[in-house]
């Protein structure tokens, strides 16, 4: 098995690696793709947010849930209280009364009081219902967002082992023309060719240096991609990566493909969870035609002075609504509207869930049969090569002949690359599509 070892003095201008990243991912170490996975799963911010969301609809569940339970306030207070009152004089035949105005006085209370509902036809049960549902699309959302964080490290790492393989091809390249260059100036040093035959080769070479450095740079880039998708991008320089670039063939047939993605696509799972949950809504707001009871009770002490003087009460109370301007109906149609809404995004995802993996089959079986036909090319090219090169060894040949032969091998061997990074990643998608990890 071969492995990539991303040279730290290629990088070490470009990451200032981190404390946290030195934790994860060690210098010298060897990173499958599952390994890569494994961090992004822990590190990628995507997954965090999701996962916020998740414990925010989690909440929600609970907040409907307090309809259950009593409601228990306990309140104090204190008032300074001067009466508006006035002096007044009253005569009648037998007496005069004069009365003066109240001081101000203070004024204590406590009270203690509970409110339970009692019945409200199901009401607070369909709102824990209709939580519970949005809270199961919210681990839905955070499956397909993980789906997709997972597909990205699959296709930065598979890029990454592309251009490491793409840099091999252009440094072998490149020493092919250095040593091509050197045959001829042997031969023109002794005379049996002519100077074109050095400036060709040199044009070549430098020809050559500019695609290794372009191959250098595609290695660098896809190296920070790698990184920035396991959220990572400070990650240390100098781990190594393990090449699993090889074709292997997929065992899912198409329409197992696609019953798995109708049963397991997290979007599509989600989807459902939010038309049951517009379904419940509109129960929900069915039932505000109709009364609810609610229970109370409450303890109270009060007075100008202590001791306080003590108080309670128990009652129950129906309530039921007679007008609201028609509130209610209108809230039910714009459930109803939105549960339509919902139905029609579920049929075009279950359409977009088949174009998809329709695109991703045919793309595999076209990269397969590339795979095959690349194979094929790099051998005669090889073949052609050599060929080519030991005539201009034995002085019969001409340069154009290996410029020639040395470029159709090199792009035979980009082909064979791109096919199978091409199958890899129709691969992943075809996973990320069933909802596969």
């Amino acid at each position: 098995m071969k492995i990539i070892l991303v040279f730290a003095a290629l990088f070490t201008s470009l990451f200032a690696p981190s404390v946290g990243a030195e934790e994860i991912i060690k210098t010298g170490e060897v990173l499958n793709l599952e390994r890569a996975v494994e961090i992004a799963l822990r590190k990628h911010p995507n997954i965090s947010a999701s996962q916020g969301s998740v414990s925010a609809f989690l909440s929600r569940v609970k907040q409907a849930e307090a309809g259950y339970y009593p409601q228990i306030d306990l309140s104090a207070g204190y008032n300074r209280i001067k009466p508006s009152g006035s002096s007044s004089v009253s005569l009648d035949s037998s007496s005069v009364v004069l009365t003066a105005d109240r001081g101000s006085f203070d004024q204590y209370m406590a009270s203690l009081s509970l409110k339970q509902t009692i019945f409200d036809f199901g009401k607070t049960k369909a709102q824990v219902d209709i939580q519970g549902l949005n809270l199961e699309a919210s681990q839905e959302d955070l499956s397909g967002v993980t789906d997709v964080v997972v597909f990205n490290v699959k296709q930065s790492y598979f890029g990454l082992l592309r251009a490491k393989r793409n840099r091999e091809v252009a440094e072998e390249t490149v020493r092919q023309y250095v040593k091509h260059l050197d045959q001829a100036k042997g031969f023109f040093e002794v005379g049996t060719k002519p100077k074109f035959d050095v400036t060709k080769a040199e044009v070549d070479l430098s020809n050559a240096r500019l695609n290794f450095i372009k191959a250098e740079n595609a290695l660098r880039v896809a190296v920070v991609t790698l990184n920035n998708s396991m959220g990572l991008p400070d990650a240390p320089a100098g781990y190594m990566v393990e090449d699993n670039l090889s074709f292997q063939k997929y065992p899912m047939t198409f329409e197992e493909a696609l019953d798995k993605a109708y049963k397991n696509r997290p979007d599509l799972r989600a989807l459902a969870a939010r038309k049951a949950a517009a379904e419940k809504t509109i129960q929900l707001l069915t039932k505000g035609y109709y009364p609810f009871v609610t229970g109370s009770a409450a303890y109270s002490r009060s007075g100008e002075s202590f001791p306080l003087q003590s108080g309670w009460s128990v009652g129950a109370t129906l309530s039921f609504p007679i007008f609201s301007g028609f509130l209610t109906k209108n809230q039910i149609e714009e459930a109803r509207a939105n549960l339509d809404i919902i139905k029609s995004n579920e049929e075009a995802l279950r359409q977009s869930v088949l174009l998809e993996i329709q695109q991703d089959y045919l793309a595999l079986n076209e990269a397969q049969e590339r795979i095959a036909a690349a194979e094929l090319a790099v051998r005669q090219a090889t073949e052609n090569f050599e060929i080519a090169n030991g005539r201009y060894s034995a002085g019969v040949g001409n340069p154009i002949e290996v410029t020639d032969a040395e470029v159709s091998l090199a792009n035979a061997k980009a082909a064979h690359i791109q096919a199978l990074y091409d199958y890899k990643i129709s691969r992943a998608a075809i996973e990320k599509a069933t909802g596969s990890r």
